[in-house]
């Protein structure tokens, strides 16, 4: 499934497009016939290592040629350096930091290659120092930094000349919880402005709370893309779980074990609550509502358990189904 189109933007000029891409190294498969149109708004990278999510974002900065097929980053290929990283910031998952610098050093050093005067450069790094929330530490050398400091300032640095493309990979490695909230809050201020974010993380859930859509990725294929609610509807040969929480568990689970489209029922163990997996979600749905009207069953929440980027890939590459 591939996101709707935006409007307007039938030229591609608004995507990123990826068009029957495919890299090997020797006789191994980084990416194979990747087809791929991403529009404005946070897309998510999803794949166990390996799985080729770094060779995308590589690919699209020119740090890698294809084996075969053409890649254009809002109408601009990779093979045109010059613009493509006047509208593309990339925030790797590993560190490289010129030695002896500071924060405010690091980011002013890129600024002036990107043709910035020096009070230009000033301005935009303490804006995007501040937007990571180094400001206070933008003096200190970069070697001194934690972990979650280092990234911060790669960040910094991807975003400081106001880039239409952000490439983050893995960015919230090292974060801490807070860090890591404000980070996510950050991914959304951003998008919101227009801007292509394209994340990569293993941090599952935290996609869910980021991204629009996800790419799935799995030995160098994309197996699935689109929105996650919508690929999750497709996946029909797959029980959804359903929790039910409410003041009569036993009862729900009877019902539902008479029914010929609930596959399991399972009463949780503090008896507060009934899992009910099933393939027809909706039938399962207007049946609850019966029992909520007839039976007086007092519904508490229902909550879908597997309507998220785990479960997705966890479903679609255990059943081999590329969708």
């Amino acid at each position: 499934m591939t996101a709707p189109s935006s409007a307007g933007q039938g030229s591609g000029d608004g995507r990123i497009v990826f068009e029957n891409v495919s890299k090997f190294y020797g006789e191994v498969l980084g990416v194979n016939r990747v087809d791929l149109s991403i529009p404005p708004g946070t897309t998510g990278l999803v794949g166990p290592n390996g799985a080729g999510k770094t060779t995308i974002m590589n690919l699209m900065t020119g740090l890698l040629r294809p084996s075969q097929g053409a890649i254009r980053t809002l109408g601009i290929p990779p093979e045109r350096p010059d613009e493509l990283f006047r509208v593309v910031g990339y925030c790797t998952q590993f560190d490289s930091f010129p030695p002896g610098v500071t924060g405010l050093e690091f980011l002013l050093r890129y600024l002036r290659l990107h043709g910035h005067g020096r009070a230009v450069a000033e301005r935009l790094a303490w804006q995007a120092l501040e937007r990571v929330g180094l400001a206070d530490a933008a003096a200190r050398r970069v070697a001194g930094y934690s972990k979650g400091m280092r990234q911060r300032v790669k960040l910094a640095n991807a975003i400081a000349h106001d880039p239409r493309v952000l490439l983050l990979d893995e960015p919230l490695n090292g974060l801490d919880p807070l860090a890591r909230a404000d980070a996510i809050a950050l991914f959304r201020s951003l998008a919101a402005e227009g801007r292509h974010l394209l994340i990569s993380s293993h941090i599952l859930h935290e996609l869910d709370q980021i991204a629009d859509f996800v790419v799935i990725l799995d030995g160098g294929y994309v197996v699935a893309e689109g929105d996650v609610h919508a690929l999750r509807t497709e996946i029909a040969t797959e029980p959804l779980r359903i929790l039910i929480r409410c003041d009569r568990p036993e009862a729900v689970a009877a019902e539902a074990f008479a029914r010929r489209d609930i596959v399991a029922a399972e009463i949780t163990a503090d008896r507060s609550a009934v899992i009910v997996s099933t393939a027809e979600v909706d039938a399962f749905y207007q049946h609850l509502n019966r029992m909520v009207l007839e039976q007086r069953v007092a519904i508490a929440a229902v909550e879908p358990m597997d309507d998220d980027v785990h479960a997705l890939y966890s479903y679609v590459v255990r059943s081999e189904r590329y969708v």
